[in-house]
This record gives C-alpha cells, structure tokens and sequence, in this order.
C-alpha cells in the first residue's frame, strides 16, 4: 500500500481523482467538511472510492470534536476536549469522555471510514490551534481522559492516532500559519508533553502517532515533523513506538521550512514518517507523486475499521451516549459566553 494520503475536492469523485486513487502510491484519503452533505450522501462517495480504488484505501478524517468535526448535519455535535472538565466529578468525565470515544467512532464506522485522528494529546489550552481542542492542562489529566476516550474509540471499532507528538500545546504560533518555535529543553518537554505518548504507548494504546510541525529549537532545528531525531531516536528507540506514524499535512505553513513539496515529502520521510498527508494542494500533491519511487510499500491494514456497518439509530448505548452529549455540549457553549 502507498504511503501518500491525499485529500478530494468535493462531494464525489471527478475524473482526475478516480484516476489519482489508482496511483500505486496512494494508500489513503483524508475527508473534510467541503466532502460532506449528508450521510446518505457520504455513503455513497465512501463507495465511490472503494469501487475505484484498486486497494483498500484507508479512509481518515479530522471528527475530533468541537471546532474541530468535520461531519456535522446527522451526526451528533461532540463537545470539545476541554469541556469534559464541567463534569461534576472525575468519575462522570471519565464515564462520559470514554463514550464520546466510542460514539465518535460508531458514527463514522457505520459509513465505512475507517479512523478519525484522534484522541489530541496536548498539554495545555494556550494556542490558537489546540486551545480547547486539549483535555487539559494538566499532565495526569490529559492521560487518565485521553485513555478512556481511547477505550471507547475501540469500543467503536476504531484504532486511535495520538497527536501532535511531542506536544504542540505549550507554543502560541498556529502551525497552520506559520512554524512554530518551542523553546523549552528536552528535560521539559520530557517531564510534561512527553509522559502522555509514553504512558500511552506503555499502555498499547497507540495504532498511530502524528508529529507537530513545531520547531523544538534546543532541541533540534527541523520541526518534528522532519526530524529523524524526535522521530527515530525518541518515538522509536526511546518510546518504542511500533504503529504507523502520519506526518501532518505537508501543505501547512508550519512545513515550509522544510522546501518544496517534494522536499516535504522527503524529509518526512527521511525522517521515519510512514503515511504523508498533503492536503489543499492537488499539484503538490501531484508532484509529491511523481517524485517518490513507485515501490515504496506500507501495511496499513492495521488501522481498518474493526467492525462491520451498522445503524447507528437502533443502539440504545448511541441514543443516550447522544443526548448526553449535546447537553455537555450546550453547556460548554454556555461557559464559553459567559468568559468572553
């Protein structure tokens, strides 16, 4: 299977894309909000593809929660990271936390998709990309909250990607905008961002990891993304990280110090990414396919979804999980207004 995961422009298949899909180095496809209408409509791409497709694409998109959902209309509105901390006690949040995990992943394994990358894993709610998109500010927190939101995902038949390694939570910078300069020591980022992939990775609770395209500048000066350092010596070696690690989308601002597209590409893999995203950028991406060798092969059969499909309106477990979740959702909606 290829190791490139690129994007689609609309709510089926043109011509260029059913040829693209073919593509010896193409092993998966990542959907947004411009890719959905409604789920019959999902449906109906989700079978375009794998009827165009010469090989089981791996099927991804971004249904973290919050501001953060791609799929909104028919789906429930899940509650971001953060509001999981107006629970009433730890116990409800976990309680709760863990059936957003598994209702996420219901809702989308019904339509065939295979993962969300999710759970993030940052520390910290003080950048304007994470923000309320981390469970918490603190360390133990986000590792007891990101395990049962991992649980539940399984229970939803759905593999977990922990982002974005090693932790994008403690800069201000948006990597969507511009690259990012974390200047805090090894020694920091490894007593706090670090122990979240760590015990979860102890734990086998990881099937994928994705790096920031953050610069950890005493650290190494390519951003982790790029950086054979972060991602050979310490997720591999040190960590011993054995599932698939996606580089973020290579058409990020966060990414351009590392060249070209092609140069991207490269570097991330060069540096031990497995799957590369590229997203937005359709001649980029094109030239990303003719630059690498046809004979690059990774096995993501791994990361498929675990369970047949299934309607989601006949589970009690969805019907409560659901309203549950729009009231804390409501409720987050409510504090928010109330603190600006």
């Amino acid at each position: 299977m290829g190791p490139v995961m690129l994007d689609l422009h609309g709510y089926e298949l043109d011509a260029e894309e059913k040829e693209i899909i073919k593509h010896p180095l193409v092993g998966g496809i990542i959907l947004f909000s411009r890719n959905y209408h409604d789920r019959r409509q999902l449906q109906a791409l989700v079978s375009q593809i794998r009827a165009e497709s010469r090989q089981r694409l791996l099927l991804a998109v971004d249904q973290e929660g919050g501001r953060v959902q791609r799929f909104r209309h028919q789906f429930t509105p899940l509650p971001a990271a953060q509001s999981f901390a107006l629970c009433n006690s730890a116990s409800e949040a976990l309680r709760l936390v863990k059936d957003a995990g598994w209702l996420m992943a219901y809702e989308l394994t019904a339509l065939d998709i295979d993962i969300s990358f999710a759970p993030v894993l940052d520390v910290g709610h003080y950048n304007v990309a994470i923000g309320d998109r981390a469970f918490h500010d603190n360390v133990n927190d986000v590792i007891n909250l990101t395990r049962y939101f991992i649980q539940g995902m399984h229970q939803g038949g759905m593999r977990a990607t922990g982002k974005h390694f090693p932790g994008h939570g403690a800069v201000i910078a948006d990597s969507h905008l511009e690259t990012p300069r974390d200047n805090r020591s090894f020694d920091d980022i490894n007593q706090c961002d670090l122990a979240v992939f760590r015990q979860l990775i102890k734990d086998k609770l990881l099937d994928g990891i994705m790096p920031a395209h953050v610069v950890y500048s005493q650290v190494d000066e390519k951003p982790a993304s790029g950086s054979s350092y972060w991602i050979k010596q310490v997720l591999r070696q040190q960590l011993g990280f054995k599932g698939i690690i996606f580089s973020d989308d290579l058409s990020m601002v966060g990414a351009a110090v590392m060249g070209t597209y092609t140069q991207r590409a490269k570097s991330a893999m060069q540096a031990g990414c497995d799957v590369l995203l590229i997203c937005n950028q359709r001649q980029g991406a094109i030239s990303i396919l003719d630059s690498l060798p046809k004979t690059i092969n990774i096995d993501l059969s791994t990361l498929f979804q675990r369970r047949q499909q299934h309607d989601i309106h006949m589970s009690s477990r969805w019907q409560q999980v659901s309203k549950e979740l729009a009231i804390l959702n409501e409720q987050w909606q409510e504090y928010k207004q109330q603190i600006t």
